[in-house]
């Protein structure tokens, strides 16, 4: 069965998203797909508007056939090791023929181009290019944009690259694959109608950004109403039910507000020195931000530690880091490298379970269907980072904190 793969966060599922899997199926011939999702926290550092079993929900009533998560090692990483993550999880369930990727220029040939030129990836001269982009300010897409043009030679083929992030993280898709010496194909499609941080309910349409999506549901019952144009049916279902049942983050970071506070004035500079990407004496800037903020608030404590260097979605990654107590090996490059250990299921349709079955067969690492059966340092964490999450609901319960123990994959038939 030809099966096309996707990275994705569906937070929350859209209309634009649903027009990617559309537009998937068509250019890669396939007959089922594979999504590898970010599980609580989003590659932004910001906490998921769902848990991710209600967002597997809408995923697979959109059409999705098998929804993987992306390990939280990898789904709070800058964009290399994000990419590497969730490649390295198509490439090893062995049943994955092409990974579709949206993009603003729509052309897979020019990342191709200049990957195969860039293979040199890890090369040192790429990587003083990207620390120099990096220390005048530049945002990591950005950075990585300038770095890659030169490594390019300043041709069209990166020329598409700089302040274009889908065509930035498809990049990156390009290059693990190469890494891994995969055999999966790299398809693009063009992003159409909606940018991807365009802020407003565009008027007339049914596509908007999940950023404007996100801004309409944090006003509550009639934002969801607002956004209902630009949801499939069964997304808009899901949301409903989410927000009446008190299980979502309409208020994103806010509502994490004080478990946060409480780990930063909890712990010494040395302390927080260890959390990753904790570098050049950020702790020592957030120790003393925090008796100076105005407010006790995330967007107040943001605001005080921004700087032309150190954007707001590096920090809140640092922040998330933070909050979950990350630290140690699990972070290190070595680690990052080896790639994810387990492929946990989130959820599968009919087509998914012939997959699954395939994938017994096929698959380069365990398959986990019962998280508690497979004890693995990794998959602790996603399941702290669930329960993080979900501690912070309107209406938090204790089964829905821990359902990745309680609760089977989703399935839909």
């Amino acid at each position: 069965m030809k099966t096309v793969g996707m990275v994705v966060e569906y937070n929350p599922f859209h209309n634009g998203h649903r027009l990617h899997l559309q537009r998937s199926l068509e250019v890669s011939g396939a007959e089922a797909s594979v999504a590898v999702m970010s599980g609580a926290f989003m590659q932004r550092g910001e906490p998921a508007l769902l848990s991710k079993r209600a967002r597997t929900e809408t995923a697979l009533a959109a059409g999705i056939d098998l929804v993987l998560e992306l390990p939280v090692v990898y789904a709070l990483q800058h964009a290399e090791w994000f990419a590497f993550g969730a490649v390295s999880l198509l490439e090893a369930s062995g049943v994955v023929d092409s990974l579709c990727f949206g993009s603003e220029s729509g052309e897979i040939a020019p990342l191709q181009d200049l990957a195969s030129r860039m293979q040199a990836g890890e090369s040192p001269a790429l990587r003083e290019a990207l620390h120099q982009a990096l220390g005048e300010g530049l945002s990591y897409p950005a950075a990585y944009a300038r770095a890659a043009l030169a490594q390019g030679g300043g041709d069209s083929a990166a020329a598409a690259l700089p302040g274009n992030p889908n065509d930035t993280l498809g990049l990156q898709y390009v290059l693990a694959l190469r890494r891994l010496a995969s055999g999966i194909a790299p398809l693009a499609v063009r992003r159409e109608q909606a940018g991807y941080h365009d802020a407003g309910l565009p008027a007339g349409g049914s596509i908007a950004s999940a950023t404007a999506v996100r801004a309409s549901l944090a006003r509550g019952a009639s934002g969801i109403e607002d956004a209902a144009p630009y949801l499939p049916a069964s997304s808009l279902r899901v949301l409903r039910r989410e927000a009446a049942a008190g299980r979502m983050l309409a208020s994103g970071w806010e509502a994490l507000a004080q478990p946060l506070l409480a780990a930063l004035i909890t712990r010494a500079p040395e302390e927080l020195a260890l959390v990753p990407g904790m570098v050049e004496g950020l702790e020592h800037r957030i120790a003393a931000a925090l008796p100076r903020l105005p407010v006790p608030g995330v967007e107040a404590l943001l605001a005080a530690i921004k700087t032309k260097r150190y954007t707001r979605t590096r920090l809140q990654r640092l922040l998330a880091h933070a909050l979950l107590n990350h630290r140690g090996p699990l972070f290190g490059r070595d680690s990052l490298a080896r790639g994810p250990q387990y492929i946990r299921v989130l959820g599968f349709s009919p087509k998914g379970r012939q997959l699954l079955k395939t994938m017994k067969k096929t698959a380069k690492l365990p398959v986990v269907v019962r998280p508690a059966d497979f004890p693995h340092p990794q998959l602790e964490l996603d399941i702290r980072a669930s329960a993080v999450q979900a501690s912070a609901f309107p209406s938090p319960d204790i089964r829905e904190m821990y359902a990745d123990y309680y609760a089977p994959p989703v399935t839909v038939f």
